[in-house]
């Protein structure tokens, strides 16, 4: 049976917190011993080993078996790729927009997805946007747009603007009653969020490293479900995205039936080795006790906001609520920069500031944001 570490015992794998209050995992996941040992050891293999390609492809596939794991996937259901937005644009490239042109996506989503989604209406894509009131989505909210001419519908399991936890199993079983694939962001959860492809019940899902997954930019992760016919064979392609990369045959062009048919050049090695440090961590969590726990903290932190007579724009019920509050404030950038000037750090998007937690996170960083936001409302 695991032994799965408290809060403290979490915390202590990361040596900031002796200065700093690290509430930014929604932009980057705080510095870990185990990262900066992972990275050192990257650079060790150069040094001793000049061009050890056996080492790094094996560190590659840790890392994809270990993301498997989390989702409860199998290795070749995933295909490594440099980031969410190119794992977007192979699902999008490789669908055929004529008969079924049907695009749907959120105000919510991340913008850089919901571009990819946007630039297909080229190819005849017809874009829908499901709107959110008052920073709420539900799943009735996308079935009123659903129709028998939607291919993809688009979800995030938590969105980057207010932290809301998005319905996604319900979305995706309307998308399927109208035979239309599913696409989940879970960028701004997987890591602090328990999830199941299978629970899900979607057709691709895409995340990457460097946030809650407290790995480094340069690497993410595409869930393609087993069975799944491209429309399109992959253009954009490499010889990763060969049925033997090792083959180097110039002349032939073949894609394995499996998720690594969307990948294409070399991945990011040093991305590779950040990625099975912040996994291994992660794996030793019990995302129940995670999510308990953030839970507990974002609560008390909108609460003690509240009660100074802020503003928010997260959702105020906890299980609508994921990883994140969301301070609503005429100037966030300034607002950041004082707090990061007192090592705070916090991620400012739009008219809002992001505080967002991992299991790291504890009351003592509760008590340090909001006695400094009081301080620079009072000018002081």
């Amino acid at each position: 049976m695991t032994d799965h570490p408290s809060p403290a015992g979490f915390r202590a794998h990361f040596p900031a917190f002796a200065d700093t209050v690290h509430l930014a995992s929604c932009s980057q996941g705080a510095l870990s011993d185990a990262l900066t040992a992972e990275l050192l050891e990257f650079q060790h293999t150069i040094r001793e080993h000049g061009a050890p390609w056996d080492r790094w492809m094996a560190k590659v596939a840790e890392a994809r078996a270990a993301f498997a794991r989390l989702i409860g996937a199998d290795t070749d259901d995933i295909a490594v790729v440099p980031s969410a937005s190119e794992g977007a644009y192979q699902v999008a490239a490789t669908q055929s927009w004529t008969e079924r042109p049907g695009l749907l996506t959120t105000d919510l989503e991340f913008p850089s997805l919901a571009h990819v989604w946007l630039a297909q209406r080229g190819r005849g894509a017809d874009v829908r946007f499901v709107a959110h009131r008052g920073g709420l989505v539900d799943a009735e909210d996308y079935a009123a747009l659903l129709t028998d001419d939607t291919r993809l519908v688009s979800v995030p399991l938590i969105s980057y603007a207010n932290g809301l936890r998005f319905p996604v199993p319900e979305i995706t079983a309307s998308a399927r009653e109208h035979g239309a694939r599913t696409f989940v962001d879970a960028y701004q959860g997987l890591g602090v969020e328990p999830v199941d492809v299978a629970q899900l019940g979607c057709d691709y899902l895409v995340s990457g490293s460097l946030k809650y997954l407290l790995g480094i930019s340069g690497i993410a992760f595409l869930y393609v479900r087993p069975g799944l016919r491209d429309a399109v064979s992959p253009a954009l392609t490499g010889w990763f995205g060969r049925t033997n990369p090792f083959e180097f045959d110039p002349r032939h062009l073949d894609y394995p039936d499996h998720a690594r048919r969307f990948e294409t050049g070399t991945p990011s090695i040093p991305s590779a080795y950040g990625a099975v440090a912040g996994l291994a961590l992660v794996h030793r969590l019990d995302s129940a006790q995670v999510r308990d726990h953030l839970r507990m903290l974002t609560g008390q932190l909108q609460q003690r906001l509240l009660d100074a007579g802020e503003r928010l724009r997260s959702p105020l019920a906890d299980a609508r609520r994921g990883p994140l509050v969301a301070l609503v404030d005429r100037d966030p950038d300034a607002l950041a920069g004082y707090l990061a000037r007192r090592r705070i750090v916090c991620s400012a998007r739009g008219d809002v500031l992001r505080m967002s937690f991992h299991y790291y996170n504890d009351e003592s960083d509760l008590d340090a944001v909001v006695n400094a936001i009081a301080e620079y409302r009072s000018g002081r």
